[in-house]
């Protein structure tokens, strides 16, 4: 199983406007928070080898969910899968524009989970390795602000030790486009010198652009007061289909790691819940839907 450790913190933080870069004492930038040693995928991947062979379907979107009689239909592109509940550990807002619900999902619940932000569905991450984390030697923590640059915030991303050295950033997708990473390295030079000048590598992820993260116009969801909606936390089509994602779990944990493990509880804990207090129904022949 994966192992994580603590997120670096010592140092000084930075703060960059206009009128120039200054230090910041004791790091208010960072809080406190754990990173995986081996990255968030090793989580992911020990949890599917533990699975039955089969279970896990990848290169399968899913085109549209249906009620059918005693439980619902999921559909792919070629074939079709019988259940009697569905999970949905995928944003609302995603999952009302890539899945078809043939007009099933109630409109109360259709208007919020489409205006429901994407958690950095409208960002590029940008990650920036080094052979070592220069910055840790003039008493910088690695993490800084800035109200200029198009790095609206960096941190530290560096492994136990400071081996590998790495700092990532945020920018909103809009900062995008020709010249984006000459701007990147030269705001962290900017920022922490110029041994930050020449990243070993610079990897830059638009999730704006993924179509299985961020739906069409991700960036026009800003009304964060959606995530974590009421709605998402009762089961729709008839206590059948259930949401998980982290958009939709309580405000406090929404966008993080905990709000989707809180999601994924609440529903399993749901799920379980009303398996053990309904009669068993035959499988009945789904009712038919219409594929975008």
């Amino acid at each position: 199983m994966t192992v994580g450790f603590p997120q670096h913190t010592a140092g000084s933080a930075l703060y960059q406007d206009a009128s120039g870069t200054r230090r910041l004492p004791g790091n208010p930038v960072d809080g406190p928070a754990h990173r995986y040693t081996a990255g968030a995928d090793a989580l992911t991947d020990h949890l599917a080898a533990a699975l039955p062979a089969g279970t896990l379907r990848l290169s399968s979107p899913v085109t549209g969910i249906g009620v059918a009689d005693g439980g619902m239909a999921v559909h792919t592109v070629d074939t079709v899968h019988h259940a009697a509940y569905v999970v949905l550990a995928v944003p609302p807002a995603l999952a009302l524009a890539r899945i078809d619900f043939g007009g099933a999902l109630p409109s109360e619940l259709v208007g919020p989970a489409r205006a429901t932000p994407v958690w950095m569905g409208a960002v590029i991450k940008v990650v920036a390795v080094y052979r070592e984390a220069f910055r840790r030697a003039q008493g910088l923590a690695g993490a800084a602000f800035s109200r200029t640059g198009s790095l609206q915030e960096v941190h530290d991303m560096s492994g136990p030790h400071g081996r590998p050295a790495a700092l990532f950033g945020f920018a909103p997708a809009s900062a995008g486009g020709p010249g984006f990473r000459l701007a990147v390295t030269d705001q962290l030079t900017e920022l922490f010198g110029p041994t930050a000048a020449h990243p070993d590598a610079l990897y830059v992820q638009d999730w704006s652009a993924e179509q299985w993260t961020s739906p069409p116009g991700v960036e026009r969801l800003n009304d964060y007061s959606l995530l974590g909606h009421a709605l998402y936390r009762q089961p729709a089509l008839g206590g059948r289909l259930h949401w998980a994602s982290t958009e939709t779990a309580a405000a406090e944990h929404a966008g993080h790691i905990e709000g989707a493990l809180a999601g994924g509880e609440r529903a399993v804990r749901a799920v379980l819940t009303a398996a053990t207090s309904e009669p068993t129904v035959p499988r009945q022949t789904p009712t038919p839907i219409t594929h975008r």
